[in-house]
């Protein structure tokens, strides 16, 4: 097995992965941090949790000019909480390794004079959202002649319907010789075919680890739509959970499903991509210090979060596809621990959960335990057959004697 050495990690960074109790480089670092050192262009796949993070920002930070006050390096990301989470994991390297480079987060929705005070900073790593990018190098206050890398982070969401526009705006922005690395956990077709930019990319894909696959266990609940949200709660109530994470679809139902949840009391705070910066950083802060234990979310505001201790993931809309399942599903059992995901189905449903275990290659289970049903059946008293003899030959001779009586009428 590897060791950060070997792959050319400086001593300064291996110093300060020590300090987080990261020692042994993981199968995705092993493969990716020597073919960035050596310059290619890549498309890397491998399942969340699994150090996609670190397999780029360790080669990343390695590479840059700290003497230069130019930006060299453009990370793009979907969401404002991934943009921050891989800010925040590059200031602590950097800082813990003394490297002085600088590192500046560029987000929508964020004071943009504040931003434009930073730039003065002379950062040379860049991590952003598309948008707040492209405004910032329009107003020519943003410098990007001199970028020798672009990094795509969840680069399938980056490649979608609504981002596909504005991250092909950036590709364009930056100097056509750069080297181009884009990673995800799943990479569909599609967003493969729209990142025609990229020249014979080398392709790298990590399995996922059958050992960190055992810590992860997939289970069903079948459920009629309208007691989804009652199962979720009584069954985060029956299983203490820690932290659970709820998905759902549609974000206009996201109020009903709140009241609902905080029936009785229970803590809940929603996750959506519709709310406004502050409000979201108050969920994660709120769910990551244990002021609330159930986090609804929508797809697009969960992408890519790296929260600690996630114990429960519970869909209580089934995924749209086996791709978003798995995005999900990453949520939980991160870096060594256990985690659920229970997956709620209408019975009309159910097919959908047949087609997610062909294309997953995995088989869910059904969730045990003596909880009620959501909707019990009503008793009915078992049949006595001894009762019910008795009263059809009581029956038949009640009939046989108005047959008589009308006989001796006539």
């Amino acid at each position: 097995m590897s060791n950060f050495i070997d792959l050319g990690i400086s001593e300064a960074l291996i110093e300060v992965l020590k300090k987080q109790h990261i020692e042994t480089p993981m199968k995705v670092q092993t493969a990716v941090i020597p073919k960035i050192m050596g310059g290619g262009n890549l498309v890397v796949q491998a399942p969340t949790g699994t150090g996609k993070t670190l397999a780029y920002l360790l080669p990343v930070l390695q590479k840059i000019d700290k003497d230069s006050r130019d930006v060299q390096v453009v990370i793009l990301a979907p969401t404002y909480e991934l943009v921050m989470q891989i800010v925040n994991v590059a200031r602590d390297l950097v800082q813990g390794a003394n490297l002085g480079i600088k590192v500046q987060g560029l987000i929508g929705g964020a004071n943009i004079t504040r931003q434009l005070d930073k730039l003065k900073d002379k950062p040379q790593l860049i991590v952003g959202s598309a948008g707040r990018i492209i405004e910032l190098a329009q107003k020519n206050k943003l410098k990007l002649h001199k970028v020798n890398m672009l990094v795509l982070d969840e680069f399938d969401r980056l490649f979608d319907d609504q981002n596909m526009e504005n991250t092909a705006a950036v590709v364009r922005l930056l100097p056509e010789e750069r080297q181009v690395v884009m990673v995800s956990a799943t990479a569909p077709k599609k967003a493969l075919e729209r990142a025609d930019f990229l020249q014979h990319p080398e392709v790298i894909k990590v399995e996922a680890d059958p050992a960190v696959l055992a810590l992860r266990e997939d289970l069903y609940r079948m459920t009629p739509f309208r007691s989804k949200v009652e199962t979720v709660r009584h069954l985060a109530r029956r299983l203490a959970v820690k932290r659970g994470l709820v998905f759902i679809n549609k974000v206009f139902d996201a109020e009903r499903i709140l009241a609902q949840l905080r029936y009785e009391g229970f803590m809940v705070g929603t996750l959506l991509g519709h709310s406004n910066k502050q409000a979201r950083q108050k969920a994660i802060a709120d769910f990551k210090a244990g002021r609330i234990k159930l986090l609804l979310s929508t797809d697009l505001a969960a992408r890519g979060l790296d929260i600690p201790e996630v114990d429960y993931v519970f869909n209580l809309d089934l995924p749209e596809s086996s791709e978003v399942y798995l995005h999900r599903a990453g949520r939980t059992a991160r870096a060594g621990a256990k985690g659920t995901v229970i997956t709620l189905a209408d019975n009309k449903e159910a097919y959908k959960l047949e087609q997610l275990e062909k294309k997953l290659g995995i088989a869910f289970k059904p969730l045990k335990g003596g909880d009620k049903p959501a909707l019990a059946k009503k008793k009915t008293k078992p049949v006595n057959r001894e009762t019910t003899k008795k009263a059809v030959n009581k029956n038949k001779k009640h009939t046989n004697r108005q047959g008589k009586r009308r006989g001796a009428a006539k």
